[in-house]
């Protein structure tokens, strides 16, 4: 997939994509779910431990959203009391890079602002 537009496209149509990627990611707690996520498959319990600040009730949203839009997967382990675990889809691996270099740009851009401050 080329993120390259074909000649004579109305640049403003690039416009619309971002908006499809920033549809996907949106929310305070996508992406740090997601960058969670990236190495290994996480337990719901461990996905807390990692984002305190986070609440019960908002993570299990974002996890549903995430599974409803093929990104994560949940597995459901036999066990008692039943253990869940979500990892990237096939699909939802693909943005693995994506959020990498989001990352890299943040910590560049943090440190461009102490510079200034």
């Amino acid at each position: 997939m080329s993120a390259t537009l074909p000649t004579g496209t109305d640049p403003i149509e690039g416009t619309t994509f971002v908006r499809a990627a920033l549809k996907v990611l949106q929310g305070k707690w996508t992406l740090p779910i997601l960058w969670q996520l990236r190495e290994t498959p996480q337990r719901y319990g461990d996905l807390r431990r990692a984002i305190p600040e986070i609440s019960d009730k908002v993570l299990t949203q974002h996890l549903r959203d995430l599974e409803r839009g093929g990104l994560v997967e949940r597995e459901v382990m036999p066990a008692r009391p039943p253990q869940v675990s979500y990892r990237f889809s096939a699909y939802g691996r693909s943005l693995i890079p994506l959020i990498q270099s989001l990352c890299a740009w943040g910590e560049q851009h943090l440190q461009r602002q102490d510079r200034f401050e």
